[in-house]
């Protein structure tokens, strides 16, 4: 099985987001979401998306000297996790609720083994 994956990020980002977030995977751009979009993933409402957890996190970056930087993607995108069948259909979807709503990797790792028996 082969792990994609797939980011709104411009592309010449992807090599910086790869080292950070996905390394030894490969990673692809959809600027235009059209991915994003054809697997059903939405946009979240701006409470969604930046709920208290995340206003308090950011409080205490900032207390402790962190720099905010205006993002030039989409921060209300919300993503998911997909696997794709060897007949290129959609076999199993997730979508997630917030920015950081994730299966576990046990979960997926279950889901893979399904498609692979």
């Amino acid at each position: 099985m082969d792990v994609v994956v797939v980011t709104f990020t411009k592309p010449r980002n992807l090599a910086g987001y790869r080292r950070r977030f996905a390394d030894p995977f490969t990673v692809v751009s959809d600027q235009e979401l059209a991915l994003y979009h054809g697997v059903g993933y939405e946009r979240g409402s701006v409470w969604r998306v930046y709920g208290w957890r995340v206003i308090k996190r950011y409080a205490t970056l900032l207390r402790g000297g962190a720099r905010m930087t205006k993002s030039e993607e989409d921060t209300l995108q919300l993503g998911g996790n997909v696997l794709v069948a060897a007949d290129g259909t959609i076999a199993w979807r997730y979508a997630g609720a917030g920015p950081d709503d994730r299966p576990s990797i046990d979960e997926i790792v279950r889901e893979v083994k399904k498609l692979t028996a």
